[in-house]
């Protein structure tokens, strides 16, 4: 076998014309940078101008650019550009088909710039898009979860620590619960966005230019607050796509919690909510299941969330100043991280605002594990002025007594406590009961039906 068949069998498969087919494979990005089509063509657009305004390049030049550019754009849209995979990437894509649209005065466009920077006010402008994205699905989630939490600020279902019945709540307070760590997750993706709101476009390779560029001037074109101070961090920082997606992990990991408790509580054992045909599916042999498979593939689906975060920092934590082309894999990970984060909120959305809680088997379910127990210590403290070790120590009696009767807390005679306590009273089944023991629970942030509906209103507010 001679020394090229034996190479291209070395290579392999749709590499099996070599090293060249092998080198083109791995520079290219074409194949998914082609997603920041409009945000580079956008930065392009305002690089242009500024040129012009700065008399670096003639107005006219300027105008055939920015039509030029325009009828890019439409192609793209229209699903018509003829993409190039030898030209490497969307910018040498754009900046060809340009030239062969306007000619000449493409070959201006570039002056200034470096595809460094222009990669970074690409990927910096499509992460943006993605905080502002992310923060109206989040808001369309939070409007499901209130008006859950509306409908059922008064039904009484189990609260559990360790999965084990621990007091009653209300399922509003659930819903609202929520509520809270969503609002965090936009706050989050809005702090992100704000402290990427800084242009890189300029900074040309790494040191800037001795063009007279009016940085300002792109930057507010393209929305930044202001250009980057720094010409090395500003090609060097993708710090803004990992802060994307530390707060897109977050994000997931309460979708995940949420998902799974979906799961949990449309089983049989539970029976706590209906879910929608519209996220469930039948079982191919047993007719008379219904799978929630839309919370099982959401809570699945956040694993490449945190896999997208994880191998992005790998990517960045060896490289040196300033650019260098592992810094070409940041981009499929952040796509798809975004990608799963928009479909699980959506779906997420879709699932909480079709599912139908079941009100009296949660009721039934919130009495079960003596759950009223911590009202009753309370009581005892509260009206008796026991110690609350003293007060648990005889809750805890009670509890042994009712499990040998083989009833709940509430069903013990008062000749039963009595015999543990003589001074309780008949006024202890004024805070026993699941309904008694929610309504008592008035605290600030407390799961009280009257708590919850201030809550409501509250968040109805500052979401309009």
């Amino acid at each position: 076998m001679s020394d090229k068949s034996s190479s291209n069998a070395m290579w392999g498969g749709r590499f099996a014309a070599g090293p060249d087919a092998i080198m083109e494979a791995i520079n290219a990005s074409i194949g998914f940078d082609r997603r920041m089509a409009k945000q580079d063509i956008d930065g392009s657009r305002a690089h242009a101008a500024m040129l012009a305004a700065q008399g670096i390049i003639t107005d006219s030049d300027a105008d055939a650019i920015r039509e030029g550019l325009l009828t890019v754009l439409s192609e793209i849209e229209s699903d018509t550009f003829p993409w190039r995979v030898e030209l490497e990437d969307i910018h040498m894509n754009v900046e060809a088909r340009l030239k062969e649209i306007v000619g000449e005065p493409a070959g201006r466009l570039h002056t200034g710039r470096s595809r460094n920077d222009q990669v970074a006010v690409d990927f910096r402008l499509w992460v943006r898009d993605q905080c502002d994205a992310a923060d109206g699905a989040l808001k369309a989630l939070i409007e499901a979860l209130i008006g859950q939490a509306e409908e059922g600020a008064d039904w009484v279902m189990p609260g559990f620590t360790h999965l084990q019945v621990a007091q009653p709540v209300t399922w509003g307070h659930h819903m609202m619960a929520y509520v809270e760590m969503f609002a965090r997750d936009r706050a989050r993706f809005a702090d992100a966005r704000k402290r990427m709101n800084e242009s890189p476009l300029g900074a040309a390779a790494l040191a800037g230019t001795s063009f007279p560029l009016d940085r300002q001037m792109t930057a507010d074109a393209l929305g930044f607050d202001r250009p980057m101070a720094n010409s090395l961090d500003a090609v060097a920082a993708r710090d803004f796509a990992l802060e994307f997606l530390g707060a897109a992990s977050i994000c997931a990991m309460h979708l995940s919690r949420l998902a799974e408790e979906l799961v949990i509580w449309s089983s049989a054992q539970f029976r706590f909510v209906a879910m929608s045909d519209r996220w469930s599916t039948g079982s191919s042999i047993m007719p008379q299941k219904r799978n929630p498979d839309a919370a099982e593939l959401l809570r699945a689906k956040i694993g490449r969330i945190f896999g997208a975060n994880v191998a992005l920092m790998t990517i960045m934590k060896g490289l040196p100043l300033t650019y260098s082309k592992d810094m070409q894999e940041d981009k499929e990970q952040t796509f798809d991280a975004a990608d799963s984060l928009m479909l699980g909120l959506a779906a997420m959305t879709g699932m909480v605002a079709d599912m139908k809680g079941r009100p009296d088997d949660l009721r039934v379910a919130a009495a079960m594990g003596f759950s009223t127990a911590t009202d009753l210590a309370d009581w005892l403290v509260r009206e008796l002025g026991l110690p609350f070790r003293d007060a648990h120590h005889v809750t805890g009696t009670l509890v042994a007594k009712a499990e040998e009767k083989g009833c709940d807390l509430p069903e013990l005679t008062l000749a039963d406590m009595q015999a543990v306590h003589g001074g309780i009273s008949e006024a202890i089944f004024d805070v026993l009961g699941v309904d008694n023991s929610v309504r008592s629970r008035t605290s600030y942030g407390g799961t009280a039906p009257d708590n919850v509906r201030s809550q409501i209103s509250r968040w109805k507010e500052a979401l309009s």
